[in-house]
């Protein structure tokens, strides 16, 4: 009777997932476009239109749900309020006959994490909130200007908000980019969101609506959207070193020493494949630079794209080591990947500016451990709406396999391609490929004098700091025109000073019928959890126990009784004896945030209690047998139905690692 009670207990137990219950039913599915088809398809163009008009409907409504809160809150009698009407059913369509390459058109893929920022109030620092994680760090990355403070990454109005400030933070800490410690002022302060060893996917769609920050026309911020393979950890630079942003899994002896985790290694260490090369590559779903200089002038003279621009691009390595095309000029014949393969959207251009890193390291034993990484990007550009009025950034990511080949990767921007490149492009070059790496989603706005400052320091100044609190011509002529008046003022209707970058929602999306799409940050072809348990000091700072803490449902302090705001009303959370107590579907201490978490563990370590057991705490020998029985049985379902999961996806379970 115990043993039956057991297995039925395990074999019914339900999973959370990533969606937010706030995501707006049309949201559950998007469409898959094609980069043949969309132009000419004017029926996928209502469809956009009918998403933005349920869009704001949904908006509508969250904003007239958060004042009946607040009239509630006041003891006043709400004003009477309708539902919005019911919006009309997406458009249908059917296939073009336009020929496809990379995908089937028009495919259907399934929603697997939203986070919709509707809550105000939520918190984003260490331990706060299941999906993301607010740095607390001084940023040593790309001549940094900014501290990362999770106080910078809020929600309000329906939105995340990422402030970009100038206020000054003093950080004594160890430099883990020149390896010692340093005392050093940083004159502002920002937000970096990562999704690091939370949620990651490998394959889909993912797409954000954002209104990006400061003015369109003044240089000197650096709001992204983008992805990082779950081993490198960003601004953690002892886990990049060799790992940024590698995506080859073959052997080539002659890299071997500058790929860390090189394909060439002949053992199976921490969980990972013999034979298989790692690492961690970037896609940049977008990377904008805001500014006043125009196409085919100054630095993008022979570009048609000039400021402000979106940068879309994927960064591997191993990158072209020989015949590469120098900043600012068209690459010539055998100089860069192949473009006849790569497809452009109108109103863009190559990025001729940059077109990768040549990655050399001090403490590196010798020149064979240096490598080149290659950026393949193109930029778009931007008018000052998009500085003003929310606009979707999408990118669809295809790893390489049996349906799709070498892969691909897709970017959009409201709908519109930007970019469309095909892993058979780099894969003929250099080796590297498509990514495969589970991937972890960040959102960030950066301040460095490598991007969007005055190219050439004006006369007399001696661009040695950067200061828009002092008083002294010294400190402040090297910034763009009119930046710090504009980082100093207050928008309209904000509390602050400062730029915000406005994220109204995140989503991800998979194709359930591609075993390749998986959502875990340590999945059977790429694990990545023991490499990092393994290494766990370079993903932490000086002092912290361990890299992210435990995320509490509920415990937070709060005043009053019942459903008060501090615990996010009646539907999210509780005040009892001047704690939160959480309910239905929301977490965090202080029950602001929807809760999250995969609905497979391809990789949890398999300890009992990961299935919600306990040993009965007696020496009665009945007590000890039924335990005994409990655990045996529960390890023999729970690993037959991992294995179940991983053949059914076509995936065979590794064996134990050698660590």
């Amino acid at each position: 009777y115990l043993i039956t009670i057991i297995s039925s207990k395990i074999m019914t137990q339900t999973y959370a997932s990533w969606i937010d219950p706030d995501t707006p039913s049309y949201a559950q599915t998007t469409i898959a476009l094609h980069p043949h088809q969309y132009i000419e398809t004017r029926k996928h163009k209502a469809e956009a239109a009918a998403r933005k008009k349920a869009d704001d409907e949904a908006t509508a409504e969250k904003t007239r749900e958060r004042e009946r809160e607040k009239n509630e809150r006041n003891n006043r009698t709400p004003a009477p309020s309708t539902s919005s009407p019911p919006t009309a059913s997406p458009t249908t369509f059917s296939p073009t006959s336009s020929p496809t390459v990379d995908a089937s058109p028009f495919k259907t893929f399934g929603l697997v994490m939203s986070d919709e920022f509707s809550v105000p109030g939520r918190s984003f620092s260490d331990g706060s909130d299941p999906r993301w994680t607010a740095l607390d760090k001084n940023d040593y990355t790309n001549n940094a200007l900014h501290y990362y403070a999770p106080s910078n990454a809020y929600t309000e109005g329906g939105s995340l908000h990422i402030l970009t400030e100038a206020e000054d933070t003093d950080v004594v800490g160890f430099d883990d980019g020149v390896m010692r410690r340093e005392k050093v002022t940083k004159r502002f302060k920002s937000a970096m969101l990562q999704s690091w060893n939370k949620f990651c996917f490998t394959g889909g769609i993912v797409e954000a609506e954002v209104v990006l920050p400061g003015r369109h026309d003044v240089g000197g911020l650096w709001p992204a959207f983008w992805l990082l393979g779950n081993i490198a950890r960003h601004t953690y630079v002892g886990t990049s070193n060799n790992i940024w942003p590698w995506s080859m899994t073959s052997c080539d002896p002659l890299l071997a020493d500058a790929q860390k985790l090189s394909g060439c290694l002949n053992t199976a260490h921490y969980g990972m494949k013999e034979g298989v090369g790692r690492g961690a590559p970037e896609i940049d779903i977008f990377e904008v630079q805001p500014g006043n200089v125009p196409a085919n002038n100054q630095q993008f003279l022979k570009m048609p794209v000039g400021q402000p621009f979106s940068s879309a691009s994927l960064q591997v390595a191993p990158g072209k080591s020989w015949k590469r095309p120098g900043p600012g000029n068209w690459p010539g014949p055998g100089e860069w990947y192949d473009t006849p393969k790569m497809k452009f959207g109108e109103n863009t251009s190559m990025n001729i500016n940059f077109y990768g890193t040549y990655n050399h390291f001090a403490a590196a034993p010798g020149p064979e451990y240096d490598y080149w990484s290659d950026a393949i990007s193109q930029n778009r550009q931007l008018s000052s709406t998009h500085f003003e009025r929310a606009h979707t950034f999408r990118l669809h990511w295809e790893p390489p396999s049996e349906s799709s080949g070498d892969g691909f990767i897709n970017w959009w921007l409201d709908d519109e391609l930007i970019f469309s490149i095909n892993g058979t492009s780099i894969n003929s070059v250099t080796g590297a490929e498509i990514p495969s790496e589970p991937s972890y989603v960040l959102l960030n706005t950066a301040v460095s004098k490598d991007w969007g400052f005055p190219q050439k320091c004006p006369e007399g100044c001696p661009c040695k700091k950067y200061d828009c609190n002092s008083d002294k011509w010294d400190d402040t002529c090297g910034f763009s025109p009119g930046f710090c008046d504009m980082i100093k003022k207050k928008e309209p209707g904000a509390d602050r000073a400062g730029a915000a970058y406005k994220v109204n929602w995140v989503r991800v999306y998979q194709d359930p019928d591609n075993p390749m799409h998986k959502v875990g940050c340590s999945t059977p072809e790429r694990p990545t959890r023991l490499w990092i348990e393994g290494n766990e000091k370079y993903y932490k700072r000086e002092g912290d126990s361990k890299p992210l803490k435990d995320v509490p449902t509920g415990g937070g302090a709060c005043k009053g009784v019942g459903a008060g705001a501090a615990c996010g009303g009646q539907e999210r959370g509780l005040c009892v004896s001047g704690r939160c107590v959480c309910q239905g579907e929301y977490t965090g201490p202080t029950c602001l945030a929807a809760k999250g978490f995969d609905d497979i563990v391809w990789d949890a370590g398999e300890r009992l209690q990961d299935l919600g057991f306990v040993v009965p705490g007696t020496g009665s020998p009945f007590f000890i047998g039924a335990a005994a029985v409990t655990a045996a049985v529960a390890a023999m379902v729970w690993e037959a139905r991992r294995r179940r999961r991983m053949a059914k996806g076509g995936y065979t379970p590794l064996p134990n690692a050698i660590v």
